[in-house]
Order: structure tokens, then sequence, then C-alpha cells
């Protein structure tokens, strides 16, 4: 049976403004200890921010982090995942895109949770190292009674 996203998911991030400053955003993510919040604008969800993008798009190209709001780190090209989608199919869709959190949404759209791509790869490394203990070994002798 396929493994469900709400398996693995982890419980909603943190949310901020789109008119956030940067500077703002990244002491809250240092002071909560989060390397990812999500970024809104009047209840609706926008985007996700990483402390990567804070660097790359906002302070490499020299943008004053206290004037900068955090919208302007953000991709608009969104990927959200359901609750009930299959995880191997967020795998390739994360892996298709280049992604590797995705915000986790009801039918409303609105967040519920988040899912990273490294909880997958440690998830889908366990169910590999399970299949490979419960499975029998290869006779490498040909079958019984040979040597």
């Amino acid at each position: 049976m396929a493994q469900r996203v709400r398996d693995l998911m982890a419980d909603v991030p943190m949310m901020v403004e789109s008119q956030e400053s940067v500077a703002s955003v990244a002491r809250l993510m240092r002071d909560q200890g989060v390397s990812a919040v999500l970024v809104k604008d009047c209840d609706r969800l926008r985007g996700l921010v990483t402390d990567r993008d804070l660097v790359v798009s906002a302070l490499a190209d020299g943008a004053d982090p206290e004037q900068t709001a955090v919208i302007r780190t953000v991709n608009e090209d969104l990927m959200t995942v359901g609750a009930d989608d299959d995880v191997d199919q967020v795998i390739e869709v994360m892996r298709e895109y280049s992604v590797r959190r995705v915000p986790v949404v009801d039918g409303d759209g609105k967040p519920i949770g988040s899912v990273c791509f490294s909880d997958l790869a440690i998830e889908e490394n366990s169910e590999s190292r399970r299949a490979r203990t419960v499975a029998p070994t290869p006779d490498l002798h040909g079958g019984p009674g040979r040597s």
C-alpha cells in the first residue's frame, strides 16, 4: 500500500506576512530555530522562503534587509501537495522541479503542514533497509548441495 504525505508531514510551518522585512524574518528563523517559513498575503499562501533564499535572493544582491519585503525573495510558482497524496509521486515532483520543501494544504488551500525532501529520503531509505532485511538472501552457489 502506498504511503501518504500525512504519514510523514511536519506540523504547519511558521507563517509571516509578505511585507515583513527580510531582516525580521531572518531573526524569527534564528530565534525559533527553523530554516523555512511560509509567506502569506491577506490569508492567501504566496510561497515558502528558506534561510538560503534570504541570502541568495536578498543579501547577495545588496538589498537592505531592513527595507526589503520578504515577498521579494519568494518564488511565486508555489508547489503544494495534499495530505493524501502518494509519497512516491511527491518525491518525483520534488526532483523534477528541484524543490526540497513543500507546503501541505487542505482542500481549501490552507496550510496544514509541510514536507521536506530529506524526510522523504530518510523514510525511503528506511523502507529499503527493511525490505533488504526481510528479503531472503540470494543463493550465491546455485542452490542447495552445490559448491
